[in-house]
C-alpha cells in the first residue's frame, strides 16, 4: 500500500491537472510537473497526510526506478527517429547544429559567470563557473518528446529537433568531463587526464556499442514470434534490460568504463527501427503502453523540484544570469548553425526556442559536481533553480515554436467533434436497445 497508493495518486493528480491546464492551453507535461510540485514536500506533502503526496525528497527518490525505466523508453523512442533514409537528408545539419548550439551555450554562460566572478569572487569561483557552463549544454529530451507526441508534431523542424536533442547528450558528456576535470584541478589541485579526456570518450563509445549489440539481438529474437503482442512484450523486456545494463560500471586498468543510459537506449532504438521491418507498428503499441509510466515520471520530476532555492538571493541572481545567457546561447547558436547548413527560415527562427528545456542530464551533472565539496552545493542549487524554471516554461515555449513553424497543425472540426460523435452514437444505440426491450 505504501508503494502503490502514492503511485496511483500521483498519476491521477497529474491527469486531473491536465484538465485544468487545458483551459490555459498548456502542454500536458507542464500539468504533470505542476501537479508534482503540488503533491510534493513543499505543498501537500508538508501536511503529512498518509499516502497523499510525498512527505520528503527521500520518499520521491524511492521511486527512482520508475524514472530510470521511463527515461529508457524516452531515449528508445528518440532513437527510433534515427532512420537511415531520413538521416541522409538531415544528418549533416543535425550534427553541426547539435554541436555548435551546445558549445555556444557553454561559452555564453562561461563568459557571463566569469564576469560575475570578477565582480564578486567571494560568491562564485572559476571552478564553479566552468562547471555551470558545461551543465548549460544539456537539453531535456523527455519534455521535448512529450510535447511532440501530445500534439502529433510533424514537419522539418521536428525532424531536425529530435536528433539534435539526442546529440546533446554526447556533446554534454565530453564538455562536462573536460570542464569538470579542470574545475577539480583548480579546487583540489590534482590533474587527471584520464578522467578529463579518456573516460568520457570511452563512455560514449561503450554506450553506442552496447546499445547496438542489444538492438541487434532484439531484432534477431523477435523473428521467433509471429504475434505483435509477443513482439511488443519482447521489446518492452529489452528496454528494461538495456536500462539495467547501462547502470553497470567497471575498471579496466586506470580507465573507468561506464555507460550513458540515454545513449545506450537511443542506440537500441536506432538499431531496432533500421533492422526490424515492423518497428513502426511496435513503436506505436509501445508508446501506448508506456504513456502512464511517462506521466508518473513527470509528476515525480515535479515533486523533486526544490522550492527552497528561492530562499537565497544570490542563488536567484546567479540562476537568472545562467538562464538568460544559456537561453541566448542556445537560440543564437542554433540560429547561426542552422543558417550555415542552409536550413529553412522557420527552422532558423524557431529551433533554438525548442532547445531550452533542461532536467535529467543536467541534474546528473550537478550531482557529480558535489565532488567539489562546499563549492558543489552552490552549483547544485543554481542548477535546481534553472531546472525549475525551464521545466515549467520550456514545454510551453516548445509547443509555441512548433506551432509557429507549422509542425503542429490546428485540429479540424471533424477531429474536435470525433469523440462527441462516438458518444452520441453510443447513446443512440443504447436508447434503441432499450426501446426494443
Amino acid at each position: 500500500m505504501q508503494t502503490l497508493f502514492p503511485v496511483s495518486f500521483a498519476i491521477l493528480a497529474g491527469l486531473m491537472m491536465t484538465r485544468i491546464s487545458r483551459l490555459a492551453n498548456l502542454p500536458s507535461v507542464t500539468a504533470y510537473l505542476v501537479s508534482g510540485v503540488l503533491i510534493g514536500p513543499y505543498c501537500l506533502g508538508a501536511l503529512n497526510i498518509p499516502y497523499l503526496g510525498f512527505n520528503s525528497f527521500e520518499q520521491v527518490e524511492a521511486f527512482s526506478v520508475a524514472s530510470d525505466v521511463a527515461l529508457g523508453f524516452i531515449a528508445f523512442s528518440i532513437g527510433n527517429e534515427f532512420r537511415l533514409a531520413e538521416l541522409k537528408a538531415i544528418g549533416r545539419q543535425a550534427t553541426v547544429v547539435g554541436i555548435f548550439q551546445a558549445l555556444t551555450a557553454t561559452v555564453f554562460v562561461d563568459i557571463a559567470l566569469y564576469v560575475f566572478h570578477l565582480i564578486r569572487p567571494d560568491v562564485l569561483s572559476v571552478a564553479q563557473t566552468l562547471t555551470l557552463g558545461a551543465i548549460a549544454t544539456a537539453t531535456a529530451p523527455a519534455a521535448t518528446l512529450m510535447v511532440v507526441r501530445q500534439y502529433k508534431a510533424k514537419g522539418p523542424l521536428t525532424s531536425l529537433l529530435l536528433p539534435v536533442v539526442a546529440l546533446d547528450d554526447a556533446v554534454g558528456l565530453v564538455v562536462f568531463a573536460v570542464s569538470f576535470g579542470i574545475a577539480k584541478t583548480l579546487t583540489l589541485g590534482n590533474v587527471d587526464l584520464i578522467s578529463i579526456l579518456v573516460n568520457p570518450l570511452v563512455e560514449i563509445a561503450a554506450s553506442l556499442a552496447l546499445g547496438a549489440a542489444i538492438g541487434w539481438l532484439l531484432t534477431q529474437l523477435e523473428k521467433l514470434f509471429n504475434s505483435n503482442t509477443n513482439r511488443l512484450n519482447m521489446t518492452i523486456a529489452f528496454v528494461f534490460l538495456t536500462a539495467a545494463l547501462s547502470m553497470a560500471e567497471f575498471q579496466v586498468g586506470p580507465v573507468t568504463v561506464g555507460f550513458s543510459s540515454l545513449l545506450v537506449c537511443m542506440m537500441l532504438g536506432t538499431m531496432f527501427c533500421n533492422c526490424c521491418p515492423l518497428s513502426q507498428d511496435l513503436m506505436y503499441l509501445a508508446d501506448k503502453w508506456s504513456s502512464p509510466l511517462l506521466a508518473l515520471f513527470f509528476v515525480l520530476c515535479g515533486a523533486e523540484l526544490d522550492l527552497g532555492v528561492f530562499a537565497s538571493g544570490s542563488i536567484v541572481l546567479l540562476g537568472v544570469i545562467y538562464i538568460l545567457f544559456r537561453s541566448a546561447g542556445k537560440y543564437i547558436g542554433a540560429r547561426i548553425s542552422a543558417k550555415a547548413t542552409h536550413c529553412s527560415p522557420s527552422i532558423c527562427k524557431y529551433l533554438g526556442v525548442t532547445l531550452l528545456p533542461q532536467a535529467g542530464v543536467a541534474l546528473g551533472m550537478c550531482t557529480t559536481a558535489m565532488q567539489l565539496g562546499s563549492e558543489g552545493a552552490l552549483i547544485r542549487n543554481i542548477t535546481l533553480f534553472a531546472v525549475l524554471i525551464y521545466e515549467l516554461v520550456g514545454p510551453l515555449m516548445t509547443k509555441t515554436a512548433l506551432q509557429a513553424a507549422g509542425d503542429i497543425k490546428p485540429k479540424g472540426d471533424e477531429v474536435k467533434n470525433r469523440r462527441q460523435t462516438k458518444l452520441a452514437a453510443a447513446e443512440k444505440a443504447k436508447a434503441a436497445r432499450a426501446a426494443a426491450k
